[in-house]
């Protein structure tokens, strides 16, 4: 997802997400009773801290009495109030004093303002990996001291370190991940139909077909949003083609006509091409917003304009939109394997250092720590890269699936593509991958013109 203009509504609605999951929401995959997280949520809100100094770190912080730090993020609401208690923390254990500075979005222009005034923040939590590469580039980044490159080597994936790199430099400490191969579905549905959560993609199939054949339609898709669709895109061709191949198109390693991308398309048309499968029509379908994608599925009781929707685990501040609880009568899935492993598209935030100090080292260090991560990860609506941050520390089983899957990945998991995209190819309403992505639902039949439209507009945006 891109933070262009038409698109900020969206991210925002994704950081809202947060505020509903952060004690709002009891969540479960399988139905179990919501009491006893909500009680977690509760005790986690009134003790920040347990569980992070108290549980035998070993993380060794310097004194830093009469210090002052800037952190800038995009974060708003519960979000930016729960990261607020990570930083309380780390001034409590170094006598530091941390000021949280509100961003707006894109916060790349908004630093860059910043940076002219003079009065760049010392740390930056930036959405994107060509986010973190602009900030190199413009000179603005500063790279990772030891002390934080040695914290992420222990507690990250080699793959959640690489994104953090700039020409083999790190710079990035991926604080904050979301989970955006997930498939919602509606229970009431389901239990009509008999039909079952699906593992593959020959099982998707199975189970559209079996609710289609109760009565209701299989899918819903927000194909007004174009994001949605490079999203689409982007499970079925990582699990397909394989991590290697998914990193030389998302580079433009390799062109968008390669026979990669033309078992993707084919694979893909297997839904889209099925007018009865799509909620409206491929035509009706492109003009329903991604909010909107997710409210049809869950309303209308057992008789709603979809069975399913796919997106990220940011689809349940739009499912507490609707009556439907999330646990019960909104429940989820993992995006079905389509080769032979399951895909992991990620998004996620990482702290960059913008003014290099002792105590904006300092703090990159805490932020790479299960230290911190544990803190935000109890109070719900977050999840960590970081792979020693104990699963019992989410406060309810949705978040800790979702986080299992996510640690559980990897280095098979991967970032966005259109996130890693020039702007014009992967993050621009009515052009580029967004534009021939919805022509392709349209006509999902015209593998081969689709695949000439997305190389020609990628030849251009990457100038290769």
């Amino acid at each position: 997802m891109r933070s262009t203009s038409n698109t900020i509504r969206t991210r925002r609605t994704v950081r809202a997400a947060a505020t509903l999951l952060a004690g709002a929401l009891a969540l479960t995959l399988s139905a179990c009773g919501g009491d006893d997280d909500n009680d977690s949520d509760s005790d986690s809100s009134s003790s920040p801290s347990a569980g992070a100094q108290g549980s035998g770190s070993t993380l060794n912080l310097p004194k830093l009495d009469g210090t002052s730090l800037s952190v800038a993020a995009v974060w708003t609401g519960t979000e930016q109030a729960n990261f607020k208690k990570v930083l309380a923390e780390f001034e409590k254990r170094t006598g530091a004093k941390v000021t949280f500075v509100p961003a707006q979005d894109p916060i790349i222009n908004f630093l860059g303002s910043k940076v002219a005034g003079g009065q760049p923040p010392d740390v930056a939590m930036l959405p994107q990996p060509g986010a973190i590469k602009q900030a190199v580039d413009r000179g603005w980044a500063k790279p990772l001291g030891a002390e934080a490159q040695a914290e992420l080597a222990k507690n990250y994936s080699q793959g959640w370190q690489d994104i953090g790199k700039v020409g083999g430099k790190q710079y990035g400490v991926y604080y904050k991940a979301a989970n955006k191969s997930l498939v919602w579905y509606n229970a009431k549905v389901f239990e009509n139909a008999g039909a079952s959560e699906p593992k593959t993609w020959k099982d998707l199939l199975s189970t559209a077909q079996t609710v289609f054949d109760s009565g209701v339609t299989p899918f819903s898709v927000g194909g007004a949003d174009g994001w949605t669709l490079t999203d689409w895109f982007e499970n079925v061709y990582l699990s397909q083609a394989g991590p290697e191949k998914y990193d030389q198109l998302a580079q433009h390693k390799i062109k968008w006509t390669d026979p990669s991308v033309k078992e993707a398309l084919t694979t893909l048309a297997q839904v889209w091409g099925k007018k009865d499968w799509i909620a409206g029509g491929p035509a009706g379908a492109l003009q329903v917003e991604f909010p909107a994608s997710v409210t049809q599925t869950f309303t209308g009781g057992d008789q709603p304009k979809a069975a399913m929707v796919y997106e990220g685990d940011f689809v349940q501040v739009n499912i507490a939109d609707t009556k439907e609880k999330v646990g019960t009568g909104a429940k989820v899935f993992p995006f079905p394997a389509v080769g032979g492993t399951a895909p992991v598209v990620s998004g996620g935030d990482a702290a960059v250092i913008l003014k290099d100090s002792k105590g904006a080292q300092a703090l990159a260090t805490f932020l790479a720590s299960p230290d911190a991560a544990t803190i935000q990860a109890k109070l719900g609506g977050y999840l960590s890269p970081n792979k020693n941050v104990d699963n019992s520390a989410y406060p309810n089983d949705v978040q800790r699936r979702i986080a299992k899957a996510l640690i559980e990945s990897g280095d098979d998991f991967r970032f966005d593509m259109s996130d890693q995209a020039p702007q014009a190819f992967g993050g621009t309403p009515g052009k580029g991958e967004w534009k021939d992505l919805q022509d392709f639902l349209k006509n999902p039949s015209d593998v081969a013109g689709t695949q000439a439209k997305l190389e020609a507009d990628a030849a251009k945006a990457y100038g290769s």
